[in-house]
C-alpha cells in the first residue's frame, strides 16, 4: 500500500506540474494577444490620424491652387506666365505649414488640350485630334489614327450609325466581357480604355511615348488655348503649324513682353479661329499630401467665373 500511495502522490505531482504549465502557457498566448491587439489598434488609431491630416494637406494643396487661379483670372488671356502656372513656389512654402509633411500641386489648364465631348459636332476638332495621333512621337499610322477619332465620335454621339473605321454597341457586344456603346459625352478621360483602339499604351504613354491623357479633355466648352497648349497640341491645330512654327509661338508666349491677348499666331490658318481661344475657364488641380512615406491624392476639375469657382469633380486616391 505504501509503495502505491507514493506512486500515486508522485503521479499527482506530475499533473499538477504539467497543468501548471499548462495554464502559464495560456496564460503568456492570451498576454501576447491582447498585446498584439492593443498595439494593431494603436497603429489603426495612428493610421487613421494620419490620414486625416493627408487629407487635409492635400485639400490645403488644392485650395491654394484654387486662389491662384482666382487671383490671375482674366478677361483678356489665361498663359503661362500666370501665377497658377508656377505652383513650384507653393509647393515649396508647404513644408513650412505642417509638422512632418507637404504638398506637391499642379494646375493644368484643361482648355489647352482638346476637347473629346466636342468631336461628334466640330469636324475641325476631329482633324485635330488625327493630326495629334498621328504625330511621329506617338507611333500611329494615319489610318490607325482616324479609326481611334472615328470610334471616340461614335462613342459619344447619340446615334447607333457606325462611321468608317469607327464602332457602335454591335463592335462592343462582341468583346469579352460585352458591353454598349455610351452614345454619351465622356464623363471623364479613363472611358476612352472602353474605346475601340486606344490601348493602355496609347492611353498612358510608356517611356518612349507619350500619353494621349495628357492632350485630351471632357469638359471645357469646345474651344482650345493657344497661350496654354502643349506643343503638342499646338501642332496639331493645322497642317500649317509646323514644329518650327509651333516652337516659334511657343517663344513668343513665353516672352513676358509679348502682348498675349493678341492671337498674331491664328494667322498661320483662318480656320483655327472656329476653336482657338486665348483665355480659359476649366482647370485640373491635382494636390498630393505626403507625410512619413505616405501620400493621399486629389484630383479636381474646377470651372472658372471670375472670383468664383465651382468644383465639378472630384476624386481621392
Amino acid at each position: 500500500m505504501k509503495f502505491f500511495f507514493r506512486r500515486t502522490l508522485k503521479n499527482n505531482r506530475g499533473i499538477a506540474l504539467i497543468t501548471v504549465i499548462l495554464l502559464v502557457s495560456v496564460l503568456v498566448a492570451l498576454a501576447i494577444e491582447l498585446n498584439r491587439s492593443a498595439r494593431a489598434d494603436i497603429y489603426d488609431a495612428a493610421n487613421i490620424s494620419d490620414g486625416i491630416k493627408l487629407a487635409y494637406i492635400a485639400k490645403s494643396g488644392f485650395y491654394g491652387a484654387t486662389a491662384l487661379l482666382l487671383n490671375t483670372s482674366s478677361e483678356n488671356a489665361t498663359t503661362l506666365l500666370d501665377d497658377w502656372a508656377n505652383t513650384e513656389a507653393l509647393s515649396v512654402r508647404s513644408r513650412e505649414f505642417f509638422d512632418n509633411g507637404y504638398f506637391i500641386v499642379r494646375v493644368e489648364d484643361e482648355m489647352g488640350k482638346i476637347p473629346l465631348n466636342k468631336l461628334a459636332e466640330n469636324a475641325v476638332l476631329r482633324s485635330a485630334l488625327i493630326r495629334l495621333l498621328g504625330q511621329p512621337e506617338f507611333g500611329l499610322d494615319r489610318a490607325k489614327a482616324e479609326e481611334i477619332v472615328a470610334s471616340i465620335k461614335d462613342w459619344i454621339d447619340e446615334d447607333n450609325d457606325v462611321t468608317s473605321g469607327g464602332a457602335e454597341s454591335s463592335y462592343y457586344l462582341a468583346q469579352d466581357p460585352p458591353y454598349r456603346a455610351k452614345n454619351a459625352p465622356l464623363d471623364c478621360i479613363e472611358e476612352l480604355l472602353m474605346i475601340k483602339g486606344i490601348t493602355k499604351e496609347i492611353f498612358a504613354g510608356t517611356k518612349e511615348k507619350p500619353a494621349l491623357a495628357d492632350y485630351v479633355t471632357a469638359d471645357g466648352d469646345g474651344l482650345i488655348n493657344i497661350n496654354t497648349a502643349p506643343l503638342l497640341v499646338l501642332r496639331s491645330l493645322s497642317d500649317a503649324i509646323t514644329p518650327a512654327i509651333a516652337q516659334e509661338m511657343d517663344e513668343y508666349r513665353r516672352n513676358k513682353s509679348n502682348d498675349l491677348a493678341q492671337a498674331w499666331y491664328i494667322a498661320y490658318d483662318n480656320s483655327l479661329g472656329n476653336i482657338a481661344a486665348l483665355n480659359s475657364n476649366y482647370f485640373k488641380i491635382i494636390s498630393a499630401g505626403k507625410m512619413n512615406k505616405m501620400e493621399q491624392k486629389i484630383t479636381a476639375i474646377i470651372a472658372r467665373d471670375g472670383k468664383s469657382a465651382k468644383i465639378l469633380k472630384w476624386g481621392v486616391d
